[in-house]
């Protein structure tokens, strides 16, 4: 039975994907007029491992793109080339290449190559400027599957080249391990010449033969421009688990390219070279002599490079993911040993119960109290112990920015510098992976409309340099997240105008600042005088008000002329668990997030009047408010039909306020979400349901589907908010 490598595909895409963040972000930090050797190597390590495993799984596409980066880093870091800032540039469009190539992949899809030849195209000629040996490398697609040639007559003229032998033979194990021979036997062809000579004395019978071992050994003849420890480093991974020597062979020279000097092919003559010849020639030593078995030996070629079946039959693979999506999470020692001990608490609780229950009278039941209040202690620290698994640092998510302000501060000719605080303050994965695209709207934003040009910033009396400052911070129970530029600001009466020209205000309304701020998230909303690829053509902030709303957050803005913006956006630690107000209507309970409602008040008839349309409205201050009664939206019998006997509960949820009519307010308390639409179907105005302490399911209502299950749009809002006091 053979090891189905697949099942180790997911960890290799997590930690490829680890390894070139930690490259792209080593390669940001590099200051090439003062290059740091450390650097120079972290970078190598993060390729060379991306390359070995790739080789490891097959997926030969990738391992032979990096292969190429790998050798021009480590002409870098061994100081026979310097490192310039067109290297660093090309190095981080590696890094983008290879992060496709990594998720298509992973997505099951074909690997698009264009972008990877072109690069590898670029990185050759950095490769070919330096003088190179006489003796070029053949590539694997035409190295000959013959043994190496020698010329007799132009022995030593080789230019550079050594002639190496090789011995290797693996452990039985090998195979089991995820290693093939033959990936080590492509990586040599790729150095120069190599001759692949198989071994099978070992080989038994095939009545008793076991398809899971290996009984094979190998004598190579690598004819290259190579020093022994790049030969090792093919068989790094084996090497533990192998009895491997190398050998440079003495008094053999290799075939010159006739090409290089401008001879025919036909000038040079060639030779064949046996293995027997090899070990005569061999440089013997005591503890490394080779010896040849004279059993019968084949020459063979190391097989041509072949990609997975993902890329056979993508089609087939996208279903089979689509079914079986895997998502992991890396969760620190200590928040494993946490939940240990709470569930060790939780034995020692359950056990003792267990013991009460015994013989139990009415003299045990303050005991029985007393563990029953254990118990509910042990299950709230079991679930924050549960719920910090799912939590990571922000960092995550701040990781893209550097690389994105890097590359389009240079397309747009600013100097921005970008500063990250509170990198350590922890949300949960979900919303975590949730807020990276409007962060990313709004960071483009800043660099953009924000930041000015360097001369512009100079007669500002500005530094050249603009500042964008992502910060984040902890603030009860919700994630704060701030986008800070030092720019311009926002232009109050450009907005104020564009606004008026769309339509989305009056020419006589009077808005305050906020207000005038608020309108840059309003659909198609754009005050670019020129669309760029950037920004300009009027979507992405209202998506990003939209997006963070659905993760039952906000987004508001804060701007001075001259002096910057600030976006600030507040979100839940977690989707998992939600702080809730339960109420009641009819004989059913709901449950509403804490962060939506703004105030519950007793309904009084004198702040209730009807516009027309037959829309009830709620006079609250100087704002008039659509009342929304929830027995009419699901159909159910309340306890009183008159507005006098209930309660009104004010929310806000898509920008508006409502006012929802309920019998009645019951308790506070933190709830753990289950989807409908994963366990049912998706429901309008319902985000999701709960069980409640005494077994009865109750939904929890998302207020923006309310809303438009009401029918109240936002023009019609606008009209009641606005004519609120002439229909009064």
């Amino acid at each position: 039975m053979s090891i189905d490598l697949s099942q180790f595909h997911q960890v290799f895409f997590e930690e490829s994907l680890e390894g070139l963040d930690v490259m792209e972000s080593a390669l940001l930090n590099l200051d090439t007029e003062n290059c740091d050797s450390e650097t120079i190597n972290e970078i190598f390590r993060a390729a060379h491992s991306i390359k070995g495993g790739s080789g490891t799984f097959g997926f030969s596409t990738v391992a032979e793109f990096t292969h190429v980066i790998e050798t021009l880093l480590d002409q870098i870091r061994a100081g026979d080339r310097r490192i310039e800032p067109a290297h660093v540039e090309l190095f981080l469009k590696s890094v983008d290449c290879i992060r496709q190539m990594i998720k298509s992949l992973e997505a099951g899809d074909a690997v698009e190559m264009s972008d990877a030849n072109d690069l590898k195209s670029k990185f050759q000629a950095i490769l070919d400027g330096k003088e190179l040996a006489a003796a070029a490398p053949v590539p694997a697609s035409t190295a000959p599957t013959a043994p190496a040639s020698v010329s007799d007559t132009d022995a030593g003229s080789s230019g550079g080249a050594k002639t190496w032998h090789i011995y290797f033979k693996p452990d039985g194990d090998v195979l089991k391990t995820g290693n093939e021979p033959s990936r080590m036997f492509r990586e040599l062809e790729d150095m120069g010449v190599a001759t692949v000579v198989v071994d099978t004395a070992d080989l038994p019978g095939i009545g008793v033969i076991d398809p899971e071992t290996c009984y094979l050994k190998w004598n190579i003849t690598l004819v290259a421009d190579v020093e022994k420890a790049q030969i090792e480093e093919v068989f790094e991974w084996v090497i533990d688990e192998a009895e491997l020597r190398i050998e440079e062979v003495a008094q053999v020279a290799v075939t010159e390219n006739p090409e290089q000097n401008g001879a025919k092919p036909s000038s040079v003559k060639q030779s064949k070279v046996e293995p027997s010849d090899i070990v005569q020639t061999t440089v013997q030593s005591p503890v490394a002599e080779v010896s040849v078995s004279p059993a019968p030996s084949q020459a063979i070629s190391a097989p041509a490079a072949k990609e997975p079946a993902a890329q056979a039959a993508p089609a087939a693979k996208k279903a089979e993911k689509n079914k079986t999506e895997v998502s992991s999470i890396r969760v620190g020692i200590d928040k494993v040993d946490s939940l240990i001990n709470m569930v060790g608490e939780l034995v020692i609780t359950q056990s003792m119960l267990g013991e009460l229950s015994r013989d139990f009278d009415i003299s045990k039941l303050p005991k029985l109290l007393e563990g029953l209040e254990q118990l509910s202690q042990n299950t709230r620290e079991l679930q924050e112990s549960v719920m910090r698994i799912r939590m990571l640092p922000i960092s995550f998510t701040f990781s893209r920015f550097p690389r994105l302000v890097h590359d389009l501060s240079k397309t747009m000719g600013k100097k921005i510098e970008l500063k990250l605080l509170g990198e350590q303050t922890e949300l949960d994965k979900t919303v975590m992976e949730k807020i990276g695209d409007p962060m990313v709207h709004l960071v483009r934003n800043s660099l953009d409309h924000g930041i000015e040009m360097p001369e512009d910033r100079i007669k500002a009396g500005k530094s050249d340099t603009g500042l964008i400052t992502l910060n984040a911070y902890h603030q009860g129970g919700n994630i704060v997240i701030q986008i800070i530029d030092d720019g311009k600001g926002l232009d109050k009466e450009k907005i104020l105008r564009k606004a008026v020209e769309k339509g989305l205000v009056g020419e006589s309304d009077k808005l305050s600042d906020e207000q005038i701020c608020d309108l840059i998230f309003k659909p198609g909303f754009s005050t670019a005088d020129q669309v760029t690829d950037i920004s300009g053509r009027g979507v992405g902030m209202d998506v990003v008000r939209r997006n963070i709303q659905e993760l039952n957050g906000s987004v508001e803005v804060e701007s001075f002329t001259g002096k910057g913006s600030t976006f600030t956006i507040r979100l839940p630690l977690t989707l998992a668990i939600l702080d809730g107000q339960l109420v009641s209507a009819g004989e059913h309970t709901y449950i509403l997030p804490l962060i939506s409602i703004i105030e519950s008040i007793q309904t009084n008839m004198d702040m209730v009047h009807r516009v027309a349309g037959g829309c009830d409205v709620l006079r609250l201050r100087s704002e008039y408010v659509p009342i929304i009664r929830l027995y009419d939206i699901f159909n159910i019998k309340p306890e009183s039909y008159n507005l006098e006997e209930s309660l009104l509960v004010v929310v806000e949820g898509d920008n508006m306020k409502v006012a929802l009519v309920v019998d009645d307010l019951l308790a506070q308390q933190q709830v753990v979400i289950k989807s409908l639409e994963e366990n049912y179907k998706r429901v309008e105005g319902v985000s999701g349901a709960t069980i409640l302490g005494d077994g009865t399911v109750a939904l929890i209502l998302d207020i923006s589907g309310l809303i438009k299950l009401a029918g109240v749009r936002k023009d019609e809002y606008k009209k009641v908010k606005q004519g609120g006091d002439e229909a009064a």
